[in-house]
C-alpha cells in the first residue's frame, strides 16, 4: 500500500507566491499526498486565490485561524489535522522539485527521517546560484550543534515515531521538531544530495541578522530543550563554531 504524505503549509499574506508553492506540490511525481493549508488570518488576497486551487484539486484542504497565531500554532493545527503516514513541511514562499516526495519515500524505507539539499532563489524566483548541500547522514548529536535540516526538505514517518508538535517559540521551532524526531527515532536521518527544494530569500531575513541568530538559538537551548543557563551558553559556543565554520562549507556556488 502506498503511504499517504501530509504536506503542511502555513500561510500569511502570501498572495504573490502561493500559487507557485501549491503547484510545486501538485506537480509531484508521487501522487499520494494531501496538502493542508493553514491560513493564519491573512489580510491580503491569499484566501481568494486559494479558493480556485481548492476547486481544481480535492487533495488540497484549507483551515483558517480567525486571529493571527504565528507559524508554530499553524503547523501544530496542520499536524493535528494530518491523516498521512508521513508528514512534510513546506512554507508558503518556498517550493519543491517534482521528484522530492518520490525520492524521500524510497529513503524512508531505511530511516524514520529524511531531508535533502536545496537551492536559494530570490523574491522573484530567480536562482541565486547557491546550493545548501545536505549531509549524507545526520545524528541527534550533530543536529544539536546546528540545524542541518532545511525545514522545506524534511519528512518524518508518523507510523514509527508518531506525530510531533512544535514548541511555542517565536523562532527555531522547526529545529526543535527535528531534534525531537531524531531523539524518538534513535536512527540517523538520511540526507539526499539531489536538489529537492527551493528556498526563497527575502529582504531582512533572520539569517542576515546575527543578533537575532544568537538570541533565538539561545532560547532554543534554554527554553526549547530546557537546558540550564550555563549549559545553554556552552552549547551556544559550540553552535557558533558549527554554524559559522563547519556548516558554511555545505553552501556551494552553482556554476
Amino acid at each position: 500500500m502506498d503511504l499517504l504524505v501530509s504536506v503542511i503549509t502555513p500561510m500569511f499574506n502570501n498572495e504573490a507566491v502561493i500559487v507557485d508553492t501549491v503547484n510545486s506540490v501538485r506537480q509531484q511525481t508521487y501522487p499520494h499526498w494531501e496538502l493542508i493549508l493553514i491560513d493564519d488570518a491573512s489580510t491580503d488576497h491569499t484566501n481568494i486565490i486559494i479558493q480556485s486551487l481548492l476547486e481544481q484539486d480535492t487533495r488540497i484542504q484549507l483551515y483558517k485561524h480567525l486571529k493571527n497565531k504565528g507559524t508554530s500554532e499553524a503547523r501544530n493545527l496542520g499536524t493535528k489535522m494530518a491523516k498521512g503516514d508521513v508528514i512534510a513541511f513546506l512554507d508558503a514562499d518556498d517550493k519543491w522539485h517534482k521528484y522530492k516526495l518520490e525520492l524521500q519515500l524510497k529513503a524512508l524505507k531505511s530511516a524514520d527521517v529524511c531531508f535533502g539539499s536545496y537551492e536559494l532563489i530570490d523574491e522573484n524566483s530567480k536562482p541565486l546560484n547557491k546550493k545548501v548541500n545536505a549531509l549524507n547522514t545526520l545524528s541527534y548529536k550533530k543536529l544539536l550543534r546546528a540545524n542541518y535540516i532545511g525545514n522545506l526538505t524534511g519528512v518524518y514517518n508518523v507510523n514509527t515515531i508518531g506525530k510531533i508538535y512544535t514548541k511555542d517559540l517565536k523562532k527555531r521551532q522547526d529545529w526543535l521538531l527535528w531534534l525531537e524526531a531524531l531523539r524518538r527515532s534513535k536512527k540517523p536521518a538520511i540526507g539526499l544530495q539531489e536538489t529537492i527544494a527551493y528556498y526563497r530569500i527575502s529582504k531582512g531575513s533572520l539569517s542576515s541578522n546575527k543578533t537575532n541568530l544568537i538570541k533565538h538559538n539561545f532560547y532554543a537551548y534554554r527554553k526549547g530543550l530546557g537546558y540550564s543557563y550555563l549549559k545553554s551558553i556552552v552549547y551556544m559556543v559550540l553552535f557558533l563554531f558549527e554554524h559559522l565554520i563547519i556548516k558554511r562549507r555545505l553552501i556551494r556556488s552553482i556554476p
